[in-house]
């Protein structure tokens, strides 16, 4: 009865057998295309500004199209590729530095030179999907010009008519800007987003805003990603985390101005109980803008308050989540007082800066009444924010703790692993999770704890503190977060957080392959992370295991670009193979525009395939095959269907 009514639907749908041909034609042609661009990025930290050029760049693919499309042509490549990247400054630039009179020519020249790379750039695609990525105010313009684009001149004065009618209209530069934004678009046909949006960065909130309107998109969650989501799902500990970094960075302007959460209390709190400590001042950029001695004091003191904060409320979760395996961060149940000391292990080290207030030494780990009254009210302001809450909502309807797509495992962090290869163990309760189970059971957690913002201590919303510190957490990958010991404690050793053997053994290709097996994927795949910065400058290749892994953290972040040597990797990978980028750090849209510059991407061939790989081939494709198996029935039975 179900597959009756099922198809009964599906003709009301298709109405005529004619339909029913006419859209398995059309399928099946689809399935023999070669399979759009995918571009993956990773870490990309909230730093805007990089990330949008990539994003318009497609990681130097404009650059490569342009040179394919215009070769035998007198044009400056590089030129036109910023009136590409940016066509409202860029158009600014040549309205100030041209005469106005040899303006009519260069408009016309320059959307020639647009209309063959829109052409060009949608040769893999059917015309209803060009059709669609075109914008609306232009859209019938641009189709005519695409078709005598396309044929050889037989109306060379009817194209002229149309170019010479828009620029005498004044609507050049909105054509311009439109037919850019489609080369952008077609240039690549899907974005993978490998995690870590958020932290240390000042921008955040305009990657996720830019995100929102990008036509494909997926993205693997990352830890730095899961505790903003935790926050607004409900988790205090998570909050003051959250807090706490973006103190660190200079950044509590996020939360206030941007999400419009209220921190005042918090700040009166922390000016009231705490003195600046140098161990707090923010780590803050070379460009972060000029700040303050009070600024940085504040920022010093807030920092301070959270981290005590977080500490309490992490010693709480810990002693009625028993399973989570945690007692030894219970730190400050740990600490001597009187001498200023603390127990990590069987080592007793003195405490430096420590400052402790609130801590009433009986119940170490208790919120005073104006702490739990405080957090109260942070926790409702943080969940209160629209536009928060609307960024949150995106990342759980685009995200996941993995994603297996084209025959590759797109994952932040790791697989847990001993170091022998096997897959390390999870348990709560009386279950226990490992591999692909565990990334089920973690997804599983944050869904469930997101619906239920209201409900705070509940096992889901602490699991999701556990993804960000615990031993186990397929996000964090290391057997314990040394916060505390890096304010405090003067021995660098205490500081050293030990990554799970995955780091290690993912290097070998037959423990990827294993990995990939067990995702139910061919050995031939690929495992893509992120999450660990590549040292490239120091040697580290990011392609591993015989081409197994691809590791595409290179450090967008600046905090992390001296360490690295570059400014981040991002893939590519299309009907002709994978190609990992490597991208020097990116200066400013400004110089972008006036000098040229570009990130200089150093592009490295991974693999390249025997013959181009089709649609048929991708997940699409199979998607496809299934709604071709569904019609074909349909086609069948269409005469008998009621």
């Amino acid at each position: 009865m179900n597959q009756e009514k099922y198809y009964s639907l599906l003709k009301e749908k298709f109405a005529s057998k004619e339909m029913v041909a006419t859209e398995l034609i059309n399928l099946e042609a689809i399935l023999h295309l070669p399979k759009g661009t995918e571009h993956f990025i990773s870490d990309v930290h909230g730093e805007y500004a990089a990330f949008d050029h990539v994003l318009r760049n497609g990681s130097g693919s404009v650059k490569e199209k342009l040179r394919d499309c215009l070769a035998n042509e007198p044009v400056d490549c590089n030129e036109l590729a910023v009136l590409i990247y940016y066509p409202q400054q860029k158009l600014a630039q040549i309205k100030h530095q041209r005469p106005a009179h040899t303006m009519a020519e260069w408009y016309e020249q320059q959307i020639i030179y647009l209309v063959r790379m829109v052409t060009h750039s949608s040769k893999k695609y059917t015309r209803s999907k060009v059709r669609k990525a075109l914008p609306d105010r232009f859209r019938y313009i641009i189709e005519e010009l695409l078709t005598e684009s396309q044929k050889k001149q037989e109306k060379p004065a009817y194209v002229h008519a149309i170019i010479q009618k828009i620029i005498q209209l004044k609507q050049a530069d909105e054509l311009i800007e439109d037919l850019a934004l489609t080369i952008q678009r077609l240039v690549v046909d899907h974005l993978h987003v490998v995690g870590d949006i958020y932290d240390r960065g000042p921008a955040p909130d305009a990657i996720i805003d830019r995100l929102m309107t990008y036509h494909s998109i997926d993205i693997q969650w990352g830890n730095h990603d899961i505790i903003w989501m935790a926050a607004m799902a409900g988790s205090s500990l998570s909050l003051m985390n959250v807090i706490r970094i973006c103190a660190r960075y200079g950044n509590l302007d996020i939360l206030e101005d941007r999400y419009g959460v209220t921190i005042r209390a918090l700040i009166d709190y922390s000016r009231k109980y705490y003195q600046p400590s140098e161990a707090f001042f923010p780590k803050l950029a070379e460009d972060a803008g000029c700040f303050s001695k009070e600024e940085k004091e504040t920022l010093a003191v807030v920092q301070q308050a959270a981290a005590i904060l977080q500490f309490k409320l992490e010693g709480q979760l810990i002693a009625r989540r028993p399973d989570f395996n945690m007692d030894a961060r219970a730190v400050l149940t740990q600490i001597d007082p009187k001498n200023q000391t603390v127990l990590l292990g069987k080592k007793t080290y003195p405490l430096q800066q420590f400052q402790a207030p609130t801590i009433d030494w009986q119940h170490p780990n208790a919120l005073t009444d104006e702490e739990h009254e405080l957090i109260t009210h942070l926790l409702h302001s943080f969940q209160a924010s629209e536009k928060l809450k609307r960024h949150m909502d995106f990342l759980i309807e685009k995200g996941s703790m993995y994603l297996c797509y084209n025959n590759n495992l797109l994952i932040h962090g790791c697989i847990p692993l001993h170091e022998n290869g096997d897959f390390k163990s999870f348990r709560v309760g009386h279950a226990h999770y490992a591999g692909k189970e565990l990334l089920d059971y973690f997804e599983k957690q944050v869904r469930l704890s997101y619906t239920q913002p209201t409900v705070h201590d509940d096992l889901a919303t602490d699991t999701l503190w556990y993804l960000w510190t615990g031993e186990c957490s397929s996000l964090f990958g290391k057997n314990a977060m040394t916060t505390f010991e890096r304010y405090y404690i003067q021995d660098k050793q205490t500081h050293i957080e030990k990554k799970n053997p995955y780091y290690q053994l993912r290097n070998q290709e037959h423990i990827c392959q294993d990995i990939l097996r067990a995702f139910h994927l061919p050995i031939s795949g690929h495992i893509i992370n992120g999450h660990t910065p590549v040292k490239e400058k120091n040697g580290e290749n990011p392609i591993k295991a015989n081409g197994r892994m691809l590791v595409i953290d290179g450090g967008f972040s600046k905090s992390y670009q001296k360490e690295t040597g570059i400014a981040g990797y991002t893939l590519l990978s299309n009907s002709y193979g994978l190609q990992l980028v490597a991208h020097q750090p990116f200066t400013s849209v400004e110089a972008a525009v006036e000098k040229g510059t570009d990130i200089i991407s150093t592009r490295r061939l991974v693999e390249k395939v025997t013959s181009r790989t089709t649609v048929k081939e991708t997940n699409i494709g199979r998607q496809l095959m299934e709604e071709m198996a569904d019609l074909t029935d349909l086609y069948q039975q269409f005469d008998t269907i009621i």
